[in-house]
């Protein structure tokens, strides 16, 4: 089996700006891409903070040279812009690879148009909106997403909610190791929906102010929305290619504790698990991790049980942590990729950013997390958490090439 999965692309749109440059400004210059909502229609719940990506789907589709009357779901059209830049730093067009397979986590697909016009569907006032319809389920957006380019031997879609872009990268890495495919372009695209919204909000886990990761005082998730895919591809496919790599996905881990349907276990059983398991599966002890892209979401269970899985693994050698989602809101199915290029833009420009708006020590762990951006560290390993619904956990590492 080969030994490496290198990355050689990546690409994202999030509420901080479109592309790894407008992202890693963004992050370096403390600027959140938190606001009210703007482009999600028809919700009563505006004054709830967001983090929205800053173009309309007609803005969306005249920049990709879609025609306005074609119908391309919101989900989708991140899709595509994210996976561009991703696909043109990767080469894929002028050195394509023999075996290429896109894998893509979403879990409401193009659900804001169906709940936009499932009304008029189902009272058969207007045929036309059966193209809406039946682009609501996640392969759908998939499909969309990958005839755009028409570059794939493979599609398919990762569906494990909030974990479901860190399953796409694990599954697209196992692919490649075991010789399936040379390439796999991977990630996740997910736009904000009344079922997001209403949903979180029936939970009582939204914050109706700027998010607090880590914060004695959090008070919930802000929303967010974005896609970002990484391109994974081996090392003979890279010689083969004449690719200079980015880094290296030297490690990852899925577990999935089962303790609840929403909340995670207490003391962090599957996200434990899930780190441990990565830095075996990297070879790497847990003092080699330079920097760790918490899950993070603001939530009063998520964060109490991430910090008592981290000092289960890490005991008194606890390295910078910080969330980035009160930059980006809690992207569901798309965190996972979000926050790998994150965590790939914090090694490349040895750049941890500061965990935004922590003013107060939690009392039931002992560290706190990044409270300024540090700039003047050695990244060589990062290690990047994504944990859905269930206990499915998710981590992965991503290491500098020697």
């Amino acid at each position: 089996m080969p030994a490496n999965v290198f990355v050689t692309g990546c690409g994202i749109i999030t509420g901080l700006g479109s592309g790894k440059k407008a992202t890693l400004n963004s992050l370096q210059s403390e600027t959140s891409g938190i606001g009210l909502l703007k482009y999600l229609k028809n919700t009563q719940h505006t004054d709830i903070p967001v983090g929205e990506v800053k173009m309309s789907d007609e803005e969306m589709k005249e920049r990709l040279h879609i025609p306005q009357d074609q119908m391309v779901v919101r989900t989708a059209l991140m899709g595509i812009l994210a996976l561009d830049e991703a696909m043109k730093e990767a080469k894929i067009k002028e050195k394509k690879p023999k075996r290429i397979a896109f894998i893509s986590g979403t879990t409401v697909g193009g659900m804001e148009k169906s709940e936009q016009n499932y009304l008029d569907f189902i009272n058969a006032i207007s045929t036309k909106n059966i193209q809406y319809i039946n682009a609501h389920d996640c392969g759908s957006c998939t499909t969309a997403i990958a005839s755009y380019f028409g570059d794939f031997n493979m599609i398919t879609t990762i569906s494990t909610a909030c974990s479901s872009a860190a399953n796409a990268i694990i599954f697209g890495a196992n692919l490649i190791k075991t010789g399936r495919v040379d390439v796999a372009v991977v990630g996740g695209c997910e736009c904000i929906t009344k079922y997001h919204l209403n949903g979180f909000n029936t939970l009582m886990i939204l914050d109706k102010e700027p998010c607090k990761p880590f914060d004695k005082n959090r008070a919930g998730l802000n929303l967010g929305e974005g896609a970002a895919y990484i391109v994974l591809e081996s090392e003979q496919s890279v010689k083969e290619r004449a690719m200079k790599p980015l880094c290296i996905l030297s490690g990852y881990a899925n577990t999935c504790d089962a303790f609840h349907q929403t909340a995670s276990s207490p003391e962090g059983e599957g996200a434990y698990l899930a780190m441990k398991q990565a830095l075996e599966d990297a070879s790497l002890s847990p003092q080699a991790i330079d920097y760790i892209n918490a899950h993070g979401t603001g939530t009063n269970n998520n964060d109490s049980s991430e910090g008592k899985a981290i000092v289960r693994v890490f005991g008194q050698h606890i390295p910078p942590v910080s969330s980035t989602k009160a930059f980006t809101g809690h992207t569901t199915s798309a965190a996972g990729s979000v926050e790998a290029v994150i965590s790939i833009l914090a090694l490349q420009n040895n750049f941890i950013p500061k965990n935004l708006n922590f003013s107060n020590q939690m009392e039931e762990i002992p560290f706190s997390p990044v409270q300024k951006n540090i700039t003047d560290k050695v990244i060589n390993h990062v290690l990047t958490n994504s944990f859905g619904f269930g206990g499915n956990d998710s981590a992965c590492i991503f290491s500098k090439i020697k």
